[in-house]
């Protein structure tokens, strides 16, 4: 399977390459299990699911604890039938997809994220989820959204994404268990995800 995102940081700050530059040594502790490739546009990073997320908050809490306004956007995707099968994506504990009863998913994720640390910085994000080829894909969505509303994070609904709120820990948490959960386990599926924090017009 590969697993993998394209990101992007944007600190909106007159010293935003400082602020870039200074929040990559988050990085440092996934750089043996990540591949990273940067250039003018994102930076890719490929590797096992479960890692994608907690190294997009490092890097993202790393960039916003200036009291900078930041957002972070990106794109995930895993078992994309057009890419190959790269041994560095391989999921720990099976945890590229889950093909369990909803229930039992759903209360696994929302389990994940009652345990998820906190990071000491507050967030805002919304995300889209694409369960695809998939004849079941809205019962995933569907189950996905019951997990979110259950997660402590949930904020509203929107038209195209769902919104949440909270500390950096446990908003990052439930993204990366509405991807690593919903969804068929040996699909494609892909996240649009944005994170914002420092935001002088929060509402």
């Amino acid at each position: 399977m590969f697993s993998g995102a394209q990101i992007s940081i944007y600190p909106m700050s007159d010293d935003f390459v400082g602020v870039i530059l200074g929040a990559l040594s988050a990085l440092d502790p996934y750089r043996d299990r990540l591949r990273l490739e940067t250039d003018d546009i994102s930076t890719l990073m490929v590797g096992p699911p479960e890692l994608l997320f907690p190294a997009m908050r490092d890097l993202f809490v790393a960039a916003s604890r200036g009291g900078v306004h930041c957002v972070l956007s990106a794109a995930v995707s895993r078992g994309c039938p057009g890419e190959p099968d790269d041994p560095a994506c391989a999921p720990r504990d099976g945890l590229g997809g889950d093909d369990r009863p909803l229930a039992e998913r759903i209360e696994t994720a929302r389990q994940a994220v009652m345990r998820a640390d906190h990071a000491g910085c507050p967030v805002a994000a919304q995300f889209s989820l694409y369960p695809l080829g998939a004849g079941h894909h809205m019962d995933e969505i569907y189950g996905c959204i019951d997990f979110v509303k259950a997660s402590g994070v949930f904020e509203r609904s929107k038209n195209f994404c769902t919104k949440l709120r909270g500390d950096a820990g446990p908003v990052f948490a439930a993204i990366e268990e509405a991807f690593l959960r919903f969804g068929a386990a040996d699909g494609h599926v892909a996240l649009d995800l944005t994170v914002s924090a420092n935001s002088p017009t929060a509402v």
